[in-house]
């Protein structure tokens, strides 16, 4: 007998396996790698052709994004006190003096808020409507669930037109309010079908051994079913998370002010001489943070909750 095996891979092929795996993440994140690279250029290395792979680190992006300014002349400049700040000498550095905060932190933390809002909603009532399509007899289960996972597949430009004029009849209309209920329904299709195959891997027979024991139908599902899910749960609240996080087609039709999020904003960002990139780059690398972070902190559930089920006995 020879001791070759049909499960453990050779190891000609794990090194192929390796070397296809660092290629592909090369190539993945050096569009990520480049735009955390440009948001530390100046205007005039970032718009250089051949673009620079070595340059001088400069702020001015960091300060534009965060900054509204304007430009003065050099006599001007003369006239001016010392600067006070780090910040206000890099606009003077480049010919510019600061005037006021911009208007991405509030941009920003709409993201966070409808973002984070929604996930949380879609993520309670796509657990309970699952929970009950998986363990109850609900009347017309196959149809509903066809109907809720329809509403996945239709494209969002398919509906704008009505979703404006209803948001504009019930006052939702920039509105941070009425963007969390648009992302929360179209997230929970999503959610309900997700969850729906996590809870019916759970078997019944903890349920019943919790009832025997004088538990209620909601302590059971509270003690058992959800921490039994909670893979299942983590992986459904990151997909939903990206999904309203990085939207952009309704927080463009449906949001101008007060509600507006990041992504329709950060490619408005015009600097005094035109597109100020290196602010535009900073803006998408900060706006990347808080979504790494969340699935840097959930990834053992990612993981575990992609493959749970995976493998029947």
């Amino acid at each position: 007998m020879s001791g070759f095996s049909v499960t453990e891979p050779s190891r000609r092929q794990k090194w192929i396996a390796g070397v296809l795996v660092i290629t592909y993440a090369l190539v993945t994140i050096m569009p990520l790698l480049w735009i955390i690279a440009t948001g530390f250029k100046s205007p005039e290395d970032a718009i250089s052709y051949p673009p620079k792979v070595v340059f001088q680190p400069s702020l001015e992006g960091y300060v534009n994004l965060f900054s509204s300014r304007t430009r003065i002349t050099e006599s001007m400049q003369e006239t001016l006190q010392p600067a006070e700040t780090w910040y206000d000498q890099v606009a003077r550095d480049s010919g510019t003096v600061i005037v006021g905060a911009s208007r991405y932190g509030q941009r920003f933390l709409n993201s966070v808020v409808i973002g984070f809002g929604s996930t949380f909603l879609a993520i309670v009532f796509g657990t309970t409507a699952a929970y009950a399509f998986s363990r109850f007899k609900v009347p017309l289960k196959d149809d509903l669930l066809f109907f809720i996972l329809s509403t996945r597949m239709m494209p969002p430009i398919a509906v704008a037109i009505p979703i404006f004029l209803m948001f504009r009849q019930l006052g939702l209309n920039d509105t941070k309010l009425g963007m969390i209920l648009l992302y929360t329904a179209v997230n929970l299709s999503l959610s309900v079908w997700l969850l729906k195959g996590f809870i019916d891997e759970i078997p019944f027979e903890y349920e019943e051994a919790a009832l025997i024991d004088g538990y209620t139908r909601f302590q059971a599902f509270y003690k058992v079913v959800l921490p039994q899910a909670a893979t299942g749960i983590a992986s459904t609240a990151i997909f939903c998370l990206i999904f309203a996080w990085n939207e952009y087609a309704f927080a463009v039709l449906l949001t101008s002010g007060n509600a507006q999020t990041a992504p329709p904003f950060i490619p408005t960002i015009i600097g005094v001489g035109g597109q100020d990139w290196p602010a535009v780059a900073a803006g998408a690398t900060i706006f990347l943070i808080p979504v790494m972070i969340f699935t840097i902190l959930l990834r053992k559930h990612l993981l575990r909750g992609i493959t749970f089920g995976a493998v029947r006995k």
